[in-house]
């Protein structure tokens, strides 16, 4: 069994060169199946999802290669299918985009459930929605869909909640549909406005990503091209928490401010003094951590996959503070684990409450999830002893080097392998 050691090393400081958004590029690699020709990406990181998505590649047809300058090429002409297996589906969510970006090509597509769940526990109506609006049916099996259409129209699509992820699929699906798509209630995020940028840099005509309306209207055939992904606002966000953790100064460079406008925005109010440049960010931690209140929202509002790693931040803060996720309100299983490390956090419906400024003790604990291990590491900088964080699949599958990028601050974590009772004890949440 695999498990990180944590120890803590007092004030980290220095600077981490964050690498292309998880996100955005689990949808660009998708999106690339809709091009007629080669397509160069560059910022995509070399993580566990992206290996998955490498094997998926394989079975369809889809050639992949990595450059000596670290640069993916993608080679959609020859795909040959557009069955995708479950198995593979099943190990990260995005799988869902394979179903847009093959469905025009090919008229149909069977994709196994994100995360080995159904339609109530991991939803997909909305994606589904944007299909059949299109001219699509849809098969639900047990392990799969099928999504079958012999030619999309463009229609006006209505989300009946804000979605990034099915905001996406829609353009994809949409990009080479007969006639013009509009997308109203679109989610905002700096993922949808860089899928569209990729689109259009293929030749699609999408029109408004980065409004609450996008207009699509479809062409028949797509270039290859060149594309840079975003940086990661997410990884970039955790790292100027660390900052606050340890009482440090971190500085992320590689990153769009404007991207964590309401993350800065909110460690202001939580003590940390922050300095924005055109691409780097510095948190400064010096001063201590006030208690304050969060709510996790659609961008640009606080990100939901933010709030756990905040949530290990406010442990640090004197007083109680609050902290409520309206995107995921089940999003919390990170607490449990909290409270082994000696955190005073009560749940109650959508919201954690936060008694802060009590010392945190080194002990076994679990990731269920790439931001729930980011929370715990945080919380294992500040712990007194060694934390033992296992499940570290999880936190693989989100980050190339998350072992060095915190080292490169002086923190002292080490990937560890053997056997303890105590770690498979750990995968206990209650």
């Amino acid at each position: 069994m695999n498990y990180f050691e944590v120890e803590a090393a007092g004030r980290l400081h220095g600077e981490v060169r964050i690498p292309g958004s998880k996100n955005s590029s689990l949808a660009l690699l998708a999106a690339a199946c809709l091009a007629d020709g080669i397509v160069t990406l560059e910022g995509i990181p070399e993580i566990d999802d992206v290996k998955v998505i490498g094997r998926i590649a394989r079975d369809i047809g889809l050639s992949m290669q990595w450059t000596a300058q670290g640069e993916l090429v993608l080679d959609p002409r020859y795909i040959h299918s557009a069955v995708i297996d479950p198995g593979k589906a099943s190990s990260f969510r995005a799988s869902y985009y394979f179903a847009g970006a093959l469905l025009a090509k090919f008229g149909r597509v069977t994709v196994g459930f994100p995360g080995g769940d159904d339609f109530t526990s991991r939803p997909i109506d909305q994606h589904l929605k944007a299909f059949q609006a299109l001219g699509a049916k849809v098969y639900a099996g047990e392990e799969s869909y099928t999504v079958e259409a012999a030619s999309l129209r463009g229609a006006d699509i209505y989300f009946d909640t804000i979605t990034s992820g099915a905001t996406i699929n829609a353009m994809l699906a949409a990009a080479r549909a007969r006639g013009t798509t509009n997308l109203y209630h679109a989610a905002v995020d700096p993922e949808v406005v860089d899928t569209a940028a990729f689109l259009n840099a293929l030749g699609a005509k999408v029109y408004g990503a980065g409004t609450d309306r996008i207009r699509i209207v479809g062409v028949p055939y797509l270039d290859g091209g060149r594309h840079a992904v975003i940086p990661d606002r997410l990884i970039a966000g955790a790292f100027l928490m660390a900052a606050g953790m340890t009482g440090g100064v971190v500085t992320v460079r590689d990153v769009i401010p404007e991207h964590l406008g309401s993350c800065i925005a909110k460690l202001g109010e939580a003590g940390l003094e922050l300095e924005s440049r055109e691409s780097s960010i510095t948190a400064y931690g010096t001063e201590g951590v006030r208690a304050v209140r969060v709510r996790a929202a659609m961008y640009p509002g606080f990100a939901t996959d933010l709030q756990q790693p905040m949530t290990a931040l406010l442990t640090q803060a004197k007083g109680k503070s609050l902290v409520t996720d309206h995107v995921f309100p089940n999003r919390f299983n990170h607490v449990p684990q909290l409270r082994r490390l000696g955190a005073e956090i009560e749940v109650r419906g959508e919201t954690a409450f936060i008694r802060g400024g009590r010392p945190l003790t080194g002990g076994w604990v679990h990731a269920t999830d790439v931001r729930a291990g980011t929370c715990l590491i945080l919380a294992g900088l500040a712990a007194e002893g060694v934390t033992r964080i296992t499940g570290t699949e999880h936190i693989q599958r989100g980050y190339a080097d998350v072992l060095g990028s915190f080292r490169a601050l002086g923190a002292k974590i080490t990937l560890q392998t053997g056997g303890r009772q105590e770690a498979a004890l750990s995968s206990d949440c209650s």
